[in-house]
């Protein structure tokens, strides 16, 4: 068995960092193909490979399974350890996948993934408030319940990976997460896999202007870390 995992830039694509670094924290093997960003919209470029025009693929011999959620269904049915074994752990973090998947519209649109930078936010809006809110309830309850140092307890889950394009954001805007949240964000940033894929987003000389226009209009960059 040998999956491909095709993502984009390393600074922007939160959707394609989901199932990379769940794969490689779970030590699933895979060979990596990175189709950048040329603009906010890749569409007809990336039809080539993806039904809806968009990243993250994961390519199974001639199975195409596309969607981050898709492919994190398709690889659990293959790999126990994508959920918790605690069968109540199981179930809450299945919820909070399909909560992010679906959800947080506000901290997706006002909060741009961008790795490289820190940035001081606008005034927020009451929906981005709202989904902040939730996300500090939402992971002050799997920390408690199930006592870390992960969102579901004490393995690295999909849960975690979902979560992880987050913890880049709360960083980047310096949101207020809680104590509890915080300590997650710190935790999962200091993974090797999360470390690595920061150092790739620090070197990438790619600059997508929709995306860097994004991030300017929710926020004033204060500091920029990218060398490429």
């Amino acid at each position: 068995m040998t999956y491909t995992l095709i993502t984009a830039n390393r600074n922007y694509s939160s959707w394609s960092l989901r199932p990379w670094v769940l794969m490689k924290a779970l030590g699933i093997s895979f060979e990596e193909q990175l189709e950048p960003f040329a603009s906010m919209s890749n569409y007809d470029a990336f039809r080539a490979f993806s039904p809806t025009g968009q990243v993250p693929v994961l390519l199974d011999d001639d199975r195409t399974i596309y969607d981050s959620l898709g492919i994190v269904m398709y690889l659990a049915d293959r790999h126990e350890s994508v959920w918790p074994k605690d069968e109540a752990a199981r179930a809450w973090a299945q919820c909070a996948v399909a909560e992010m998947h679906g959800g947080f519209g506000a901290l997706r649109n006002e909060c741009a993934m961008n790795v490289g930078v820190r940035a001081k936010p606008k005034p927020m809006s009451d929906a981005l408030k709202k989904d902040i809110a939730r996300i500090k309830e939402l992971w002050s309850e799997g920390l408690s319940r199930f006592k870390g140092p992960w969102l579901a307890g004490e393995a690295f889950t999909a849960a975690d990976a979902f979560f992880a394009p987050v913890a880049f954001r709360v960083r980047t805007y310096d949101l207020d997460v809680g104590e509890a949240g915080r300590a997650w964000v710190d935790h999962i940033i200091e993974h090797p896999v999360m470390q690595d894929w920061e150092s790739q987003a620090l070197k990438e000389e790619w600059r997508e202007i929709g995306h860097e226009e994004e991030l300017a209009e929710f926020g004033e960059v204060t500091e920029d870390y990218r060398t490429g």
